[in-house]
C-alpha cells in the first residue's frame, strides 16, 4: 500500500497557511513567523503537494494572495490544530509552575467593579506566590476565544457560553434594571412599566453584550438604541443627563448615583447569568481550582446582599 501522504503534514506547514491567510502576502507571513519568504513559499508548496490541491492563489504584483476554496477548508482544521498545540504548551507550563507562576484570568467591566476586588483580596492571601494576570474585554466571546487558544486559564462569561471546548460553573444571577433619570415620571410609579412601554423609550445600551438577546426576547422585538457605549459609567452618566433610559444588569449600575433611579423589572425579564469558564481539555491547576472556588464563595455572598437589597 502507498503510504498515506497526509502523514507528512507538519505543524509548520499549517502555521504557514494560517499566516499567509492572515497577512495576505508571503513576505508579511514570513516576517510574522520569523522565517524567510522562500521558506514560507516552500512550506506552502510542500503542503499543496501532500494534499494534492492548490491552496493559495498567487496573482503576482501588488495584489494580495488569497486562499482557494480548498485552502479555506483546510485552514479551518489548521486553526483548530494550532490552537490545540498552544493549549498543550500552556498545559505543560502550568504543570511545571505548580503552585507558583501566573494565573491568567479574563474579566469584563462589571466583574472588575463588583466581584474582583474582594476575590483578589482573598486569593492573594491564600496564594501569595501566584501572580494573577488580568485581561479585560467588553466581549466575553473574545475572552472565551483566548481560553480556547490557551492564552487564558479562566474567564468570566455570560451564560449560555459560545460553542467551544468549555466547562463552567455558574456564579451569580444578575437581575436587569431599568435605569432612568431621577426626575423621570417612571421613577415614582409603584410598579415597573410594562415591557411594551420600555421598548418605546429612548434607550442607551452596550455595544457588545450577548445577554441583551434575553431582553429582546422578553420585549419580543429588536431594541433600537439612541446611543451605545461599553463603559458602564458613560451609559449611566448619559441617563443622568436626560439623554435616555438604559437597561443594565445590576452589577453594572452605581446604586449611589443620585442623578438616576433604578427600577426592578421583576420576573418578566430573566437575569443575566454569570459564570467562570475554562478549557475542558486542559490541565486545571490547583491555583485555578482555588480561584474558581473563591469566586463561587464571593458571588454567593454578593447574591445574598442583592437579595436583601431587593
Amino acid at each position: 500500500m502507498e503510504p498515506d501522504r497526509w502523514l507528512g503534514v507538519e505543524l509548520r506547514h499549517l502555521a504557514a497557511l494560517e499566516a499567509v491567510s492572515r497577512e495576505g502576502s508571503f513576505g508579511r507571513a514570513a516576517t510574522a513567523l520569523g522565517y524567510t519568504q522562500s521558506a514560507v513559499s516552500q512550506q506552502i508548496a510542500t503542503l499543496e503537494r501532500i494534499v494534492d490541491e492548490k491552496l493559495v492563489d498567487r496573482p503576482g504584483g501588488p495584489k494580495a494572495v488569497s486562499l482557494t476554496e480548498a485552502g479555506r477548508l483546510l485552514l479551518r482544521h489548521a486553526e483548530a490544530i494550532v490552537a490545540r498545540i498552544a493549549a498543550a504548551q500552556a498545559d505543560l507550563t502550568a504543570l511545571r509552575d505548580g503552585e507558583a507562576g501566573t494565573l491568567r484570568v479574563g474579566i469584563y467591566q462589571s466583574i472588575g467593579q463588583r466581584i474582583l476586588p474582594e476575590l483578589m483580596r482573598r486569593f492573594a492571601a491564600a496564594w501569595p506566590l501566584v501572580d494573577v494576570a488580568l485581561t479585560e474585554s467588553a466581549s466575553d466571546e473574545e475572552l472565551l476565544e483566548l481560553v480556547e487558544r490557551g492564552e487564558l486559564d479562566l474567564t468570566f462569561a455570560d451564560l449560555p457560553l459560545t460553542e467551544g471546548p468549555f466547562e463552567f460553573v455558574e456564579l451569580l444571577r444578575d437581575p436587569w434594571l431599568l435605569v432612568v433619570p431621577a426626575d423621570s415620571p417612571l421613577a415614582d410609579r409603584p410598579t415597573p412599566p410594562p415591557l411594551r412601554e420600555i421598548a418605546n423609550l429612548d434607550l442607551i445600551g452596550f455595544r457588545q453584550c450577548r445577554s441583551m438577546t434575553q431582553i429582546e426576547a422578553a420585549l419580543r422585538r429588536p431594541i433600537e438604541f439612541v446611543f451605545r457605549s461599553d463603559h458602564n459609567g458613560t451609559v449611566q452618566g448619559l441617563v443622568g443627563a436626560g439623554v435616555g433610559a438604559a437597561l443594565l444588569p445590576s452589577l453594572a449600575v452605581d446604586p449611589n448615583d443620585e442623578a438616576t433611579r433604578q427600577i426592578e423589572l421583576g420576573p418578566n425579564v430573566p437575569p443575566r447569568l454569570i459564570a467562570v469558564a475554562w478549557h475542558r481539555d486542559r490541565h486545571k491547576s490547583p491555583a485555578a481550582r482555588a480561584f474558581t472556588e473563591l469566586a463561587t464563595e464571593v458571588c454567593a455572598e454578593l447574591d445574598a446582599e442583592l437579595s436583601l437589597a431587593t
